[in-house]
């Protein structure tokens, strides 16, 4: 056990040091965990959840092709000109784009798209881009909480879980719409009073030509398609008894054939580092909890909350939101799952302790916080999220610079904010 433990730990303190690669850190772990023979080497390959993989490889293709039409360009330049080149309604409207497509798509694709447009449109309008990057950033984390496919975190929740499409939409959606609409007012109260330009620099936006970014309107009809017929057929999966990973995939390898693109052109840009990264962390996951330690952890967690759903899950829900923060949420969320939902886990015991609590609302409240704290806290620092990462390259890429300070002094004051409602929302649906 401390021989298992020491290796999860060893490469746990790498990925958040950035010592090596994160891949290359999570790869590591898990080949040790075989090498020692913690794990045989069928148990490790049988670790993997290749459903996660395989939505996660499905999602990336879409985006890259759906990314080559120009699209999310076109929306953003179009969205600045609807509100006659007014600041603070742009930023409104490009923060509301960002958190609907995160919803949607990856989110650190997302602010790869919007943060360069949005940097054209503060320069024409002679203001300093590092708001509209930061709001993005923040926004992207935010959004993303609300779907099945949205977060990284959240793939991996209702994987495991078992958790549809849909139960995101219904449980998660709600708390993080009012979480937006309450950022966005907030944003007014941090940002609104910088945000004074004269009618001159207004009409440069009202200038520019939205339609020089769309590079190839065939290919963006045959990708809107394809990508409502993925939605559909995540809202349908239930019944249809299709799973996201099958739809995704599907989609992308449809979309694909459609684009005319040899597989060459549709692999490369994958982010494989990703991808084995959770591949790595899968085994290595693995490994603790056949050795029991997750077991061991989640019986101490309910040594101090006494087996108190409520307690217990506040404590999720604030501990994830903190570690989160100063960590990278997939780790530390690959770990909690069996701790919540394993055999000997928090919901077993929970329930056994208190069965007049229906086993559904153990599960959401322990689930919801999870996901809700992992999410949301990584808006907490700088190094919290990989779109806060993106976007502070972006900005270092365009000659201005997002210190850690700077992004923390706004990114904590929306992580508390988040962190309040969602324990009000969390109360008032699951707990009282």
């Amino acid at each position: 056990m401390f021989l298992g433990l020491g290796i999860f730990l060893i490469a746990y303190l790498f990925i958040i040091t950035e010592k090596l690669p994160n891949t290359f850190s999570a790869l590591l772990g898990g080949m040790l965990m075989i090498a020692v023979h913690i794990l045989g080497e069928k148990e490790a390959f049988e670790a993997i959840d290749w459903e996660v993989i395989f939505l996660l490889m499905g999602m990336m293709v879409l985006v890259h092709i759906i990314s080559e039409t120009g699209v999310f360009q076109w929306i953003a330049i179009k969205l600045a000109q609807a509100v006659k080149g007014e600041p603070f309604p742009i930023l409104l409207l490009l923060v509301l784009v960002t958190a609907v497509f995160s919803a949607f798509l990856d989110n650190v694709t997302t602010v790869l798209l919007i943060a360069p447009v949005s940097i054209l449109l503060a320069e024409q309008l002679q203001l300093s881009p590092i708001p509209f990057l930061i709001a993005e950033a923040l926004a992207s984390n935010i959004g993303g909480t609300a779907t099945l496919i949205g977060d990284p975190p959240n793939i991996l929740i209702g994987m495991s879980a078992g958790l549809t499409f849909n139960e995101f939409l219904m449980h998660l959606t709600p708390v993080i719409l009012i979480n937006l609409a309450t950022f966005m007012v907030t944003l007014w109260l941090l940002f609104g009073k910088e945000f004074r330009v004269s009618r001159d620099l207004k009409a440069k936006i009202m200038d520019l030509d939205a339609d020089r970014a769309l590079r190839d309107r065939g290919l963006l009809v045959k990708s809107l398609i394809i990508l409502a017929a993925v939605i559909t057929g995540f809202l349908t999966h239930g019944a249809t008894g299709i799973g996201p990973a099958t739809i995704a995939f599907g989609g992308a390898v449809i979309l694909s054939i459609l684009a005319k693109q040899e597989p060459e052109e549709v692999f490369k840009p994958m982010e494989w580092k990703t991808l084995f990264f959770f591949i790595g962390l899968f085994i290595m996951v693995a490994g603790i909890v056949k050795l029991g330690v997750i077991e061991i952890v989640a019986q101490k967690a309910l040594e101090v909350t006494q087996s108190n759903l409520t307690v217990t899950s506040l404590l999720v829900l604030w501990l994830s939101a903190i570690v989160s923060a100063v960590v990278d949420n997939i780790p530390y969320t690959a770990t909690l799952i069996p701790m919540i939902g394993g055999q000997g886990g928090l919901v077993e015991n929970i329930h056994l302790a208190h069965p007049e609590i229906a086993m559904q609302t153990i599960k959401y409240a322990l689930w919801w916080a999870l996901s809700l704290g992992a999410c949301l806290g990584g808006n907490g620092t700088l190094v919290g999220a990989s779109a806060n990462v993106v976007v502070s390259n972006i900005a270092a890429k365009s000659g201005k610079h997002i210190s850690f300070m700077t992004f923390t002094k706004y990114g904590a004051i929306i992580t508390v904010e988040s962190m309040i409602i969602s324990t009000i929302y969390l109360w008032i649906r699951y707990l009282r």
